[in-house]
């Protein structure tokens, strides 16, 4: 805060109008209030500096020694608006969607009327004098606070890692103590401060018109309203008052400016040097049981008709897979069809106002939608694993890396702090980040993209993961680092027979990891094959399309490029019959009326089409068109 000009400038402003709080009553107590009849009303001079008022007191020392009444009244009020707004703020997180929208209603109808109105109206209520201006001034703050905070912790609570603490139990106040206000302090800190100088112009303001601090004291508010009588006789009784003010107010707002860029991360524990680190090799533990994957005892997950609807929409609508210990299944398709929400809806991170329905959800043969709530983040906190799509935002930027692997033990493994970060360091070493005992007293900032998602993949081996679900693990990675957290999901998965869900726009690496392959298109899975039969034996006209369109090393360059035409389906009005029928160059009349259903096709697939056996011409379009690729 001190490396710049203006921190420097601001602090020493600040600093000046603290001392002169504490020590002003101390050193100029008595010449304040010493009345001397003599020189009553006497104009500026030598003797006194701001001249004298009605009973011949120092008007200067008594604007020095009012600065303490007047800092500690504004900073009491301005605590007290702080806390109520970060209460009205974080309301809907603490008390869940329904509750917290009144809360906002209320936030939102108060912040719609002016800080001074709202002030004076208060004031009138509780009554004059200081004990009544101190709440009048802080409520009138809380809404304004309110409603700055409702924004920011709604933009963070949206992001992964917050998501991630979540599926690992952790409870709602701690994920707004621990996740969500260190990442909105700086701005919240700005404007506390910036609300503790305009807590001091509203108390001068209700000073100044006599509902705040009575006779006999007094505050910079009420000396301004007694120099104003006569501010012709004698200027300096009104300007002395009105320039503390303004300079205090200056100090505070500037103040706050400096002090957020010096906001840095908030310190943790690091990890204990030295822990004893036992780390079997990829290799050794590659032998790992896999019989008996057909069997339906091995199911990991089971899906029956899972629907996700918000309010009238419904983005997924009918979907139904199983997913088999040790198995590997991708989901592949346009933006948009509800690959993300399907996978969000088996972790249960669906909140309202989405609602998730099935017909059968389980996990590990424990019902999801039957299972109590405060259950289900241990089942699923240990048991599955979730790898977002942008490492960036999956982790907490203000907490080590260590540290928040560490939590997922300390809060289901019931481990130490000690013991649960020494099983950081060693997850950590297991997904192959170097140097890992350094690594885990480190920040995500200090991570490159390809090791926030390696840390990412550790922090779901910190249980015994049976389930990985991966929503785009290698977007935004170069080719080299994808095929690094691709070898590494695959090493994972053959250590302890894990099953993993790939979600991917990716065909490739859908090839490259899965044995499975779901396609889906409007919310449905629209065909269910082999990766083997991927290239030569798809059967549905969008299946075929979307392979089309993935150019190739011996992709005529001459040639314009093969593309989907038309849009994906709105899932606010799906068409009638076929979704893919608008788009589709088999579709007839049949199509447009009857939606298909998903039937297994004799081969070891499933599909949904009218049209499967009928293979169409692919679509070109001219080189610049990119719609539908």
């Amino acid at each position: 805060m001190l490396r710049t000009p203006v921190g420097m400038a601001t602090a020493v402003l600040l600093g000046v109008v603290l001392l002169l709080a504490v020590v002003a009553p101390l050193l100029w107590g008595g010449r304040a209030d010493a009345v001397d009849t003599a020189h009553i009303l006497a104009p500026a001079s030598a003797e006194h500096w701001a001249g004298t008022d009605n009973l011949g007191r120092d008007i200067f020392f008594r604007v020095l020694v009012a600065t303490r009444t007047s800092v500690w009244l504004a900073l009491l009020s301005t605590g007290l608006g702080v806390a109520v707004g970060l209460l009205l703020g974080t309301a809907p997180l603490l008390l869940g969607p329904r509750l917290g929208r009144l809360v906002t209603a209320a936030v939102n109808i108060a912040v719609a009327f002016p800080g001074l109105l709202l002030a004076l109206s208060f004031a009138v209520i509780f009554g004059a004098g200081a004990s009544g201006a101190v709440p009048a001034i802080g409520l009138a703050i809380a809404p304004g606070f309110a409603r700055l905070t409702q924004t920011l912790a709604a933009t963070v609570a949206g992001r992964d890692f917050v998501a991630a603490a979540r599926i690992a139990g952790v409870g709602r106040v701690r994920v707004l103590l621990r996740h969500v206000l260190p990442n909105i302090a700086e701005p919240l800190l700005v404007n506390a401060t910036m609300a503790a100088g305009g807590s001091l112009l509203a108390f001068a303001g209700l000073s100044f018109l006599g509902l705040g601090v009575q006779t006999p004291g007094y505050d910079w508010g009420r000396l301004l309203g007694e120099g104003l009588n006569g501010i012709y006789l004698n200027p300096a009784a009104a300007l002395v008052p009105g320039v503390a003010v303004v300079l205090a107010g200056l100090a505070f707002n500037l103040v706050g400016e400096a002090a957020a860029k010096a906001v840095g991360p908030r310190t943790t524990t690091a990890p204990a040097r030295g822990a004893s680190v036992d780390v079997a090799a990829p290799a050794e533990r590659r032998g790992a049981d896999r019989a008996g994957v057909a069997g339906q005892d091995d199911a990991v997950l089971v899906v029956e008709d899972l629907r996700v609807s918000f309010g009238p929409v419904t983005p997924v609508r009918g979907v139904g897979f199983t997913l088999r210990r040790g198995e590997a299944v991708g989901i592949v398709g346009e933006s948009g069809s509800g690959k993300s929400l399907t996978a969000l809806a088996v972790a249960q991170l669906i909140e309202q106002p989405g609602h998730v329905a099935a017909r059968r959800l389980e996990f590990l043969g424990d019902d999801l939608l039957r299972t109590p709530p405060r259950a289900r983040p241990r089942l699923l906190g240990t048991s599955l694993t979730m790898v977002f799509q942008d490492p960036m935002t999956s982790f907490n930027p203000v907490q080590r890396i260590g540290r928040q692997l560490a939590e997922v033990a300390e809060q289901h493994l019931g481990q130490r702090r000690g013991p649960a970060l020494a099983r950081a360091v060693d997850r950590l070493r297991a997904v192959r980040i170097p140097g890992a005992a350094r690594r885990a007293r480190q920040f995500p900032h200090e991570f490159s993209g390809g090791m926030r998602q390696r840390a990412m993949i550790g922090m779901g081996l910190m249980g015994e993961p049976k389930l990985i679900i991966a929503d785009e693990p290698t977007t935004a990675l170069d080719v080299t680092v994808q095929r690094q957290v691709l070898s590494l999901l695959a090493e994972v998965r053959a250590a302890d027979d894990v099953a993993v869900l790939l979600i991917s726009h990716d065909l490739g690496v859908v090839e490259q990891v899965c044995d499975r392959v779901l396609v889906m298109y409007a919310g449905r899975f629209v065909e269910d094959l082999p990766v083997a039969r991927l290239r030569g034996g798809a059967r549905h006209p969008y299946t075929r399309a979307l392979l089309g369109a993935v150019p190739d090393l011996a992709t005529d360059r001459d040639q314009p490029l093969v593309v989907i035409p038309g849009r994906p389906a709105d899932p606010a009005a799906p068409p009638p019959g076929c979704a893919f029928a608008p788009r589709c160059p088999l579709a007839d009349d049949h199509c447009g009326r009857a939606d298909p259903a998903l039937v297994d096709d004799g081969s070891g697939g499933r599909v949904a089409c009218w049209h499967a056996d009928e293979r169409p011409e692919p679509v070109l379009s001219a080189a610049t068109e990119g719609e539908g690729r």
